[in-house]
């Protein structure tokens, strides 16, 4: 099976090398990976270009926007930027991002298993950080679930859901519907991949609000917002983020956001999320 990589990219010059070294190391190489540097002030540019020059499977695309981070739109923008520059030529896609090393045999391991199954729609590996010199697992969501920063799609999976939505909570939605349209999801414990910035290092109030609106558009009732706020907040360390998450949620139904599924997905979602409720609490 043969895979493209796409990677957003906006002021990510003190980590990016080290992603693209992991990449360029794999066990199993990528047919093209396309970075899209979206209006970096940094170096990245001319890193990703001295990399383009060594290797010809990959390429630059510069992209203009706002300098403004919104977590999900400015990177799946930008993403989607990324894929128009891409033919139809693959089984595989995979969105990454710029602050990550991923270990050699990472993408081996991802293809044979789409390879010996045919209904795996997406499959990833699992976030470590660094804290007090040792790499600990960035243990912020459940252990069925693939981070964001390095999602592999199978190309029929991926247009069946519609692409990634560009808001946050895209990295939830893309599961929810693959699991609606009966895709199978893999997550692989030994595929340590190692993210160089803790998520959501960099979130203000205006984006921990965001995260709040986005458990709307997805269609939770204020129950299931409730105990996904409470638990996000505490994996966080953060209590307060609660309130921050509930803000967002309550501004958000007030305003009638528009949702990110249609009626039907949203009451596959509810029951879902309460049927994996129920199975930790009885």
């Amino acid at each position: 099976m043969v895979y493209y990589v796409v990677i957003p990219a906006y002021n990510e010059a003190d980590y990016i090398k080290l992603t693209l070294d992991s990449l360029v190391s794999q066990t199993r190489l990528p047919a093209r990976v396309v970075v899209v540097d979206d209006n970096s002030t940094d170096e990245t540019s001319k890193i990703v270009s001295a990399y383009a020059e060594k290797y010809a499977f990959i390429d630059l695309i510069n992209k203009e926007s706002e300098h403004i981070h919104l977590p999900g739109s400015k990177v799946i923008n930008a993403f989607q930027e990324g894929v128009k520059q891409l033919d139809q030529h693959y089984d595989i896609l995979v969105k990454l991002d710029a602050d990550i090393i991923l270990p050699k045999n990472y993408f081996e391991v991802i293809i044979n298993a789409f390879e010996g199954n045919s209904r795996l729609g997406m499959a990833g590996g699992f976030a470590y950080i660094e804290k007090n010199g040792d790499w600990i697992l960035e243990n912020l969501t459940d252990k069925d679930h693939i981070r964001g920063a390095f999602k592999a799609y199978r190309k029929e999976c991926l247009e069946q859901i519609g692409g990634l939505k560009p808001a946050m909570g895209w990295d939830t939605v893309d599961e929810l519907l693959c699991r609606f349209y009966n895709w199978e999801i893999q997550t692989f414990p030994e595929l340590h991949v190692k993210h160089l910035k803790p998520t959501g290092a960099k979130y203000d109030k205006t984006a921990r609000y965001k995260q709040g609106e986005a458990f709307y558009r997805l269609g939770y009732d204020l129950s299931i917002v409730t105990i996904a706020s409470l638990k996000l907040a505490s994996k966080k360390g953060q209590p307060l983020l609660f309130i921050d998450y509930m803000k967002g949620y309550l501004k958000a139904k007030k305003e009638a956001k528009p949702l990110l599924v249609t009626a039907e997905q949203a009451e596959f979602i509810r029951k879902y999320r309460w049927k994996k409720i129920k199975s930790k609490l009885f």
